[in-house]
């Protein structure tokens, strides 16, 4: 099947390896001095390593290649160890008040509750996988999305006029233990890129199990 994957131009390559850590697949490694694609398979073509190589040898391409394979990608990485949980203390604040839409899709960039606010980015799913959601939430407005079905680039661009828009105190990603979940990071590192603004940013990564881990 033709795609998107990521392709390394090894000419450009120094092999200093930046790019390794944000691939959270597992599909880059260096061999001899360069990095390589470890395997088709294991690259979901969101690109979340283009940022991070000081060289600019990785672009996304299309080509032919075999079908991004979510559940090859979770056994790879379960070989590799699991991370160990965090606990998300129970929340303190005061709760928010009520907020509508919270889907990123239908949000306004210039809601009002956006203003000086900590924004909470989560998965769509992670709501009902991690039962301590609602202490995430303390303190924070709600944005809530799922790159593997909606546009990341269209993410990416919402979040940029919402950056650009109002004063972000900061922003937590949480999404799911698979790697198209990952798209809402890719987004949120695109829009402070694009916004041209500097935002803290907290991600973290729910597991199968239930488990929570920062990133």
């Amino acid at each position: 099947m033709k795609r998107k994957i990521v392709h390394i131009n090894e000419e450009l390559c120094n092999g200093c390896g930046a790019c390794i850590p944000k691939c959270v697949e597992g599909a880059l490694k260096i061999v001899n001095g360069k990095v390589k694609l470890v395997k088709d398979t294991y690259c979901d073509g969101l690109g979340a390593c283009l940022g991070q190589c000081p060289q600019g040898a990785i672009t996304v391409t299309e080509r032919e290649a075999e079908a991004f394979n979510e559940a090859e990608v979770h056994e790879y990485l379960k070989s590799k160890g699991i991370e160990k949980p965090v606990t998300i203390q129970p929340a303190q604040a005061e709760p928010q008040k009520p907020q509508w839409p919270v889907k990123l899709d239908l949000v306004p960039p210039k809601a009002p509750f956006f203003e000086n606010a900590n924004i909470l980015l989560a998965a769509d799913c992670a709501p009902v996988a991690l039962k301590s959601f609602h202490d995430l939430m303390a303190g924070k407005r709600v944005i809530i999305g799922c790159p593997k079905f909606n546009d990341a680039r269209a993410y990416a661009a919402k979040l940029t006029e919402i950056l650009k828009q109002n004063n972000i105190a900061g922003i937590t990603v949480v999404h799911m233990e698979v790697p198209c979940c990952t798209g809402l990071k890719w987004a949120v590192n695109k829009a402070i890129e694009g916004s041209g603004k500097q935002v803290p940013v907290k991600e973290y990564e729910v597991k199968i199990g239930g488990d929570i881990v920062e990133l």
